[in-house]
């Protein structure tokens, strides 16, 4: 059985126990987020799925968590990460338990709390949230992309209580959905939520949630959802917040008929202070996270974009140049950047009438 290494990390994966390597761009920049986020010295990390414990491992040999706890269900995974752990000369608390029943027996509670399953992290919030303080960073990832993007509207609706999008928006649609639900679930614990840092990339979403205690934070997030309308005829879109705003059929731009999603969060979804922070420190990761990163540094934290290629087919023109179109755009006055939800987005605070004639 040969070493799997990582950062600082050295693991042996064993039969029956998920590994994958494509995910180590998500793991760095997770280990770099913990080691710019101000967390105490005595701050407690779960590691409510670990698998071989590769995870938690890095977040205590390179973020400097001192007090870790790993849980898996799967005993060949439990007994991976407790070879793990000393194959890498870590104390940790290592438990083969599933997250609900951890839940229901352990009197701690956890300042940090790493949440990566299979598929859809709704089945194990609630006891997430359970095993929280008030004030707790959860990093939260979902890989049921099919769902939150809009290819099973049925599912999403059945596990998030929204209408996913499915069009060139439904990857920034799909982790608002998530972190829309994050915050409802957050809010009957008497908590409210800010988001950190949002990552989507391949098949999966990422977000970095910090809870804040009291009824006040819990209405304020709340009221932090809301609903987009997107005209599938002129790619034009617009965002309102409330429970149950009301919103017209028909797009205001050409009068088509509009696609409503949500509800979903649509306040920041990055913390600039965490963003300049890891910023700073971009060399210590590898190069695709490092230019993923330095996207996710570069975009506005403002809802959605415009597709440049499916708004040149509606010019009926060939491709344009993003940059140049960017750079009309700031001449005139507008903050334009690209996007990490698609390599063809336009990130900006312009209309689409402004950005049509930047394409002009």
């Amino acid at each position: 059985m040969s070493a799997y290494v990582e950062g600082k990390v050295s693991v042996l994966q064993g039969p029956g126990v998920f590994l994958n390597p494509k995910m180590a761009s998500l793991r760095d920049l997770s280990v770099l987020f913990l080691k710019t986020y101000p967390l105490s010295k005595d701050a407690r990390l779960l590691d409510a799925t670990s698998a071989t414990g590769i995870r938690g491992i890095r977040y205590s040999l390179e973020a400097g968590v001192r007090d870790v706890t790993l849980l898996d269900i799967n005993k060949a995974a439990h007994r991976s990460t407790v070879s793990n752990l000393k194959r890498n000369r870590i104390k940790a608390h290592a438990f083969n338990k599933g997250i609900d029943e951890y839940a229901a027996t352990c009197r701690d509670r956890y300042d940090v709390i790493d949440l990566d399953p299979f598929g859809t992290p709704v089945p194990y919030l609630n006891d997430v949230m359970r095993l929280a303080t008030g004030d707790s960073l959860l990093m939260v990832t979902a890989t049921d992309t099919a769902v939150l993007c809009g290819a099973q509207t049925s599912a999403c609706i059945k596990l998030y209580g929204a209408k996913p999008l499915h069009n060139e928006l439904c990857k920034e649609a799909g982790l608002r959905i998530l972190a829309g639900f994050i915050s409802r679930l957050a809010a009957q614990f008497n908590r409210g939520i800010t988001i950190a840092l949002s990552i989507s990339d391949m098949h999966y979403m990422r977000l970095f949630v910090r809870m804040q205690h009291g009824a006040e934070m819990a209405l304020s997030s709340i009221k932090e959802n809301g609903f987009v309308s997107f005209c599938p005829a002129c790619r034009d879109f617009s965002t309102l917040r409330g429970v149950a705003p009301v919103m017209s059929s028909k797009c205001n731009r050409c009068g088509g008929q509009v696609e409503i999603g949500g509800p979903m969060w649509l306040g920041n979804l990055y913390d600039d202070k965490i963003r300049v922070a890891m910023r700073e420190n971009i060399a210590e990761v590898h190069l695709h996270s490092a230019v993923q990163l330095a996207q996710i540094c570069a975009e506005p934290d403002i809802p959605f974009f415009y597709s440049l290629p499916m708004l040149s087919r509606r010019m009926k023109r060939g491709s344009v140049s993003p940059n140049r179109v960017m750079e009309t755009l700031r001449d005139s006055g507008f903050t334009a950047s690209k996007t990490q939800f698609d390599k063809d987005g336009l990130k900006t605070n312009a209309s689409l009438e402004d950005v049509l004639y930047a394409m002009s």
